[in-house]
């Protein structure tokens, strides 16, 4: 049989991309149940994400253990660093909301955060999957895609805000967020994180 619903049409290829979600959704859970490996967790994730996007994955369960080991590490020290800036944003929210008459000071230090932190840490998981550089270079390399490629990176920025609303929008898109929502987030990340370090690397001196 040919055509949309052959092994080689469009639909098969809709389930099996969708299955390898799902997949990849519970290797990321299962990997970052003791917390302090999620970053290790989520750097394997986006190894076999960037596989994904140009179908270069092969097994995703095989994948994600031999990123997990290679980068445990480097995405222990990244994923700490994620949870701490986090968990200070946050504090800053919730001082600014139990606070009688609030802070114009608090808003604009939680803004300004929020900023630098999204810059930093956006393109810090998928750059430790794809290079070997140490963890302020890393960041600092984050910083620098994000200003520079600053449209592209609003643009991820709305995707993802968009796909949390979607998720979040009735209990049966909830269900299907739990299932595979995560690796949805980072697959989304990935294929658009893999086509600019692609760019950058097609330049004169670039480091591969």
């Amino acid at each position: 049989m040919s055509g949309f619903f052959s092994v080689d049409g469009g639909f098969y290829r809709f389930l099996c991309r969708f299955w390898d979600l799902v997949k990849l959704n519970f290797m990321w859970l299962l990997f970052s149940l003791p917390v302090i490996t999620i970053g290790a967790s989520t750097v394997a994730a986006y190894s076999v994400a960037m596989k994904m996007v140009d179908d270069e994955e092969g097994y995703v369960a095989r994948s994600f253990v031999s990123a997990f080991k290679a980068n445990f590490r480097q995405g222990t020290i990244m994923g700490l660093i994620f949870l701490v800036a986090t968990y200070a944003i946050y504090l800053d929210y919730e001082i600014n909301r139990v606070s009688e008459e609030g802070s114009i000071i608090l808003i604009v230090i939680g803004i300004v955060s929020a900023f630098v932190y999204v810059t930093a840490m956006l393109y810090a998981f998928p750059l430790l999957a794809r290079y070997e550089n140490g963890i302020v270079e890393t960041i600092q390399n984050s910083m620098e895609i994000s200003r520079r490629y600053f449209g592209r990176t609003l643009m991820i920025v709305g995707m993802l805000i968009a796909e949390f609303v979607l998720f979040h929008f009735n209990t049966v898109l909830f269900c299907f967020g739990m299932v595979f929502g995560i690796s949805f987030a980072i697959f989304t990340v990935a294929a658009f994180s893999k086509r600019i370090f692609q760019e950058i690397e097609k330049e004169p001196g670039a480091v591969r």
